[in-house]
């Protein structure tokens, strides 16, 4: 959420990530899962339970684990979470509330919600902008998005070479039309897509360029 005077609005672009640089990955990433209560038409209500860094497990859960299941396994390390209201994207912008909660009732919540998503949150500063990189979990498995958020309209901005399309005004991959309607279920279909339409970059944020 932006608190540098645009009130409860977010600014954003976000992008299909491919080969990013393991060197611009976290060692211990956050582990994010989050419960949608209402996910319909850009509309969402959201809990948010995350793990700051991914701590070792003795019997960590393996590649094919569910969201419930991640859960579960560092249920005690979550140590912030959040409720959140979003409106519908519309060029870059959307509108978002977020209130913080105790973590004990977070991860009730989340437990107890609706359609979950599950996504490993890296960090990186490429430029003149923070970047996070969402490697998605369980049903979204195989899904790499990188986005970039600023206090106003993302304009002008330095793209880096593993952004292979925009998703910005892609509603199919909002976390919350995820959580509804899983990436697993329509990858092929989209590889097709791309493959035919080839890569997009909307018009209109200023002088876009592709980092080298």
């Amino acid at each position: 959420m932006s608190d540098t005077g645009n009130g409860d609005f977010e600014f954003e672009r976000r992008f299909l990530a491919r080969d990013v640089p393991a060197d611009m990955l976290d060692d211990a990433p956050a582990l994010i899962v989050q419960s949608y209560f209402l996910a319909e038409d850009g509309y969402a209500l959201r809990v948010r339970a995350q793990v700051p860094a991914l701590p070792v497990l003795p019997s960590p859960p393996g590649p094919g684990a569910d969201e419930r299941t991640l859960l579960e396994a560092y249920a005690e390390h979550v140590d912030f979470c959040a409720v959140t209201v979003k409106g519908p994207m519309v060029g870059g912008t959307r509108y978002e509330a977020e209130r913080e909660l105790d973590p004990e009732v977070g991860v009730e919540m989340v437990r107890r919600g609706g359609a979950r998503v599950a996504k490993l949150r890296h960090a990186v500063w490429l430029g003149d902008d923070g970047w996070v990189v969402d490697v998605f979990l369980g049903a979204n498995a195989g899904l790499v998005i990188a986005e970039v958020e600023r206090g106003g309209p993302v304009t002008d901005l330095a793209i880096p070479s593993f952004c292979v399309t925009e998703l910005t005004a892609d509603a199919r991959f909002a976390n919350d039309a995820l959580a509804v309607r899983p990436y697993r279920g329509w990858a092929g279909e989209w590889e097709a897509e791309l493959a035919r339409t080839g890569p997009r970059f909307l018009p209109g944020f200023g002088h876009d360029h592709r980092m080298v």
